[in-house]
């Protein structure tokens, strides 16, 4: 007979309010026990922690911010109060949990030693609420269940492959699950599941052009700074997406501007490629069976994102030469 694994939780957020308040309400069961890592919220989110019972650390925010501090943070006071845990999940602050995620999750966990981390679907709580919401919500339901290569920030980890690991690198702004999961792999050699079912209800709460840019770069930043960590073979992380967005996002355009008087406008027609991507994307996304609406909000996001992806990209590069520290890139106010 498998055993019932102990499951701790970590949530992280910042001013998330009402967001934060039913993620707590997901996993406070009196039972438990949860980490709440705040980053300096003025909205009353550690008094709403502390009353569902919730371990509220409160960081240093004179020291750089990052979601991979956080989590860190979390997780080791949480393995510190409650040593005998087996597995972690982490969740960020404006989602919540669904029900039955923590028990399928372990399940999995305590079936199979050569799991370590185990994922399911995030699926945004308002996708009719603006076209950026059903960008994120296409974003979080793609991809195959079963083994995978990377995980997001609502994943379940094996307590001793985490303490492997040391936990998230607390520079790296943007992809920090990537960054992780690169690293699991390397000193566990262990695997990677997603199932075929929900984990969380995200609230992304994006309204407008300017968010849906940030959101981009910032995962532009992502691509670099994992990459210049681990884009050597034979892991060669993120170097097409990389590659994808310098190409379409810098170089194409910038040549075809450039190319136009010479060639009389004919480079202009380099710029062609972006409608018929979304076109294409639209049509592959709309046949995996998402409605008319995600799949055209889809095609259009992936045919311009590399233009605010290489803009992060470029941001990587150039805070690097200068030595100045990463500093994170939020889309929410």
């Amino acid at each position: 007979m498998t055993r019932s694994l102990r499951v701790g939780v970590v949530a992280i957020g910042r001013n998330e309010g009402a967001r934060l308040v039913r993620c707590l309400d997901s996993v406070c069961d009196g039972q438990r026990p949860v980490v709440y890592v705040d980053s300096g919220s003025t909205d009353g989110s550690v008094a709403a922690a502390e009353a569902r019972g919730a371990l509220v650390v409160a960081l240093d925010m004179a020291q750089p911010f990052s979601a991979a501090r956080a989590r860190n943070a979390g997780w080791r006071t949480l393995l510190a109060a409650h040593p005998n845990l087996d597995a972690v999940q982490f969740v960020d602050g404006d989602c919540e949990v669904v029900a039955g995620w923590l028990d399928a999750g372990a399940a999995v966990l305590a079936e199979d030693a050569s799991v370590v981390a185990v994922m399911g679907y995030r699926r945004e709580r308002h996708p009719e609420a603006s076209v950026y919401n059903r960008v994120c919500d296409v974003e979080w339901r793609s991809g195959p269940a079963g083994d995978v290569r990377c995980f997001g920030g609502d994943v379940m980890i094996r307590a001793t492959a985490l303490q492997a690991a040391g936990g998230y690198d607390p520079s790296v702004i943007a992809a920090e699950d990537d960054e992780l999961g690169v690293r699991l792999r390397a000193c566990t050699g262990g695997r990677f599941v997603r199932l075929p079912q929900d984990t969380t209800l995200h609230d992304a709460d994006m309204h407008s052009a300017a968010q849906w840019w940030q959101r981009a770069k910032r995962c532009g930043h992502g691509y670099a700074q994992v990459n210049h960590l681990h884009g050597a073979p034979p892991e060669r992380y993120f170097a097409s997406n990389l590659r994808r967005s310098l190409l379409w996002g810098l170089v194409v355009p910038v040549g075809a501007l450039a190319l136009a008087p010479p060639t009389l406008g004919l480079s202009l027609g380099l710029f062609a490629r972006y409608p018929l991507v979304a076109a294409r994307t639209a049509l592959r996304t709309r046949r995996q069976g998402f409605p008319l609406g995600h799949a055209l909000a889809w095609g259009g996001s992936v045919a311009l994102a590399p233009f605010p992806e290489a803009q992060g990209a470029l941001k990587f590069k150039r805070d690097r030469a200068r030595r100045a520290a990463p500093q994170i890139i939020e889309y929410k106010s």
